[in-house]
């Protein structure tokens, strides 16, 4: 189900209204059939996956508290396993049998293996990391095992968050479905407000650049370099609106029931380094990668040449997690190589650059908005011919849009208000009840009036 569909805002509406309506108890089964329904909307045979995983995990999290010494290590290895196995049989075979493929295909041998047609499951890479947090911090003995299978449950179908975060952490969420929250007017004009924010960044202004992006990226050959680096900033920030405006929907409608979500995105395009970025892009995923893979490799407590293969094998991993193709891989490998120099720049170079805000901000997002060429080009062949394009400065005289002067310079219009958003406000104000209603429904009318409603999934459901 859609963030951005009228059918989400009567399911969004009716659920609320059924959750303050009843007792503790019945607000845990509510929510879990109504996150049910939420995922079969999609595709429902995908819901098995779910159901699997959480058996597997609710059992291992038990049966590892009760053991000790090897049998709890291969508890663990058997839930990582299963969670693992699903990702890595329904998102990555095509990708690896290809390669395999190409690679007998050089000594003239045939894979006997092919490639599978199916779709892969919305928020797969999303729930799996979840779920195997929880089975982690058990055995890691940070989280006691949740003996309520329906709260663990729901724990991993929590509808706000289930096909595109915030990756929760079993200590912040699983206590707060033991907690009965009273109705509180102060969060729910708050999570509306959030909400509203979010729709505003997905619909006016997201799939608004989309077009622009598509246009170019669809077919990178026709264009100048000039039009095609145009597209690459709006796709900077088309994803950016994307994404966190989804987060801000996941964590206004938990906020408006009481549950408090963690944060996922803190104006990341105003980070003065890629080190920074990384603290304020993602966060949910980034912490994942760094408690759960980057300090178990030794985090930065080794030698520098294995601190420099820590920042790349977690970041390569972490592009991997985002796509089965090459283009994600050196997404992620440009974002490890981007920390190694940094860090090779302030241990050898034998004088302090002289630090400028401006200039640090508008580096780093240079920086970024290059590794995105990767993330939205069509294969390695596309991305080559963007980047050879976007740094051919003699290939600048000619300039095309899909859409008409007035609508272009709106564009830049609400790029701008978005910065200034970032900027000078961190959440908008609902304290003042009028001033309120006056905020929600001006938003809700420009979304109304300027939102471009179509079919357009939330681009991080392909994940």
């Amino acid at each position: 189900m859609l963030f951005n569909s009228l059918q989400f805002v009567f399911f969004y509406i009716v659920v609320t209204i059924l959750y303050f309506s009843l007792r503790h108890r019945g607000r845990v089964w509510l929510l879990l059939l109504a996150s049910s329904y939420f995922y079969l909307v999609f595709k429902p045979v995908y819901i098995l996956i779910l159901l699997v995983t959480i058996i597997v995990d609710y059992f291992a999290g038990i049966w590892i508290s009760q053991s000790e010494g090897k049998k709890r290590k291969s508890l663990l290895i058997l839930s990582l396993i299963t969670n693992v196995g699903f990702l890595a049989f329904f998102k990555y075979w095509n990708f690896i049998n290809k390669n395999i493929s190409l690679a007998l295909g050089l000594i003239g041998v045939e894979n006997p293996f092919h490639d599978y047609p199916f779709d892969l499951p919305i928020g797969l890479s999303f729930h799996t990391f979840q779920a195997m947090s929880y089975t982690i911090e058990v055995y890691r003995r940070n989280q006691k095992p949740e003996k309520d299978f329906i709260v663990y449950s729901l724990y991993v179908m929590f509808y706000p968050q289930l096909v595109a975060g915030p990756i929760e952490r079993p200590q912040n969420l699983l206590p707060q479905f033991h907690t009965y929250f009273k109705f509180d007017f102060e969060k729910l004009k708050s999570g509306l407000m959030l909400m509203a924010w979010g729709l505003f960044k997905k619909v006016v202004i997201a799939d608004r650049l989309s077009i622009m992006v598509d246009y170019c990226y669809d077919n990178p050959t026709q264009f100048s370099g000039l039009t095609l680096l145009m597209a690459t900033v709006f796709f900077t920030i088309q994803i950016y609106c994307d994404f966190s405006g989804y987060s801000d929907i996941a964590i206004g409608a938990a906020r408006t029931m009481g549950y408090d979500l963690m944060l996922n995105f803190n104006a990341p395009y105003l980070s003065k380094s890629i080190s920074e970025f990384w603290r304020r892009w993602h966060i949910s995923l980034s912490t994942w990668f760094r408690d759960y893979l980057y300090i178990p490799l030794g985090g930065s407590r080794v030698g520098t040449g294995r601190l420099y293969l820590n920042y790349l094998i977690v970041f390569t991993v972490s592009g991997l997690w985002h796509g089965a193709a090459w283009t994600f891989v050196i997404w992620g490998a440009l974002h490890g190589i981007y920390l190694v120099l940094a860090i090779m720049r302030d241990k050898y170079l034998p004088f302090k650059l002289p630090k400028n805000t401006f200039l640090s901000i508008i580096f780093t997002f240079v920086l970024v908005m290059i590794t995105w060429v990767f993330f939205r080009a069509k294969g390695l062949y596309n991305a080559k011919i963007i980047l050879s394009k976007v740094f051919d400065f003699g290939d600048y005289g000619s300039f095309s849009m899909p859409f008409t002067l007035n609508e272009f310079v709106f564009c830049w219009t609400l790029m701008i208000v978005l910065f200034l958003k970032d900027i000078f406000m961190k959440e908008i104000k609902t304290s003042n009840t009028p001033m309120f209603y006056a905020k929600f429904v001006g938003l809700l009318l420009v979304c109304y009036f300027f939102g471009i409603f179509s079919s357009n999934q939330f681009i991080y459901f392909q994940f």
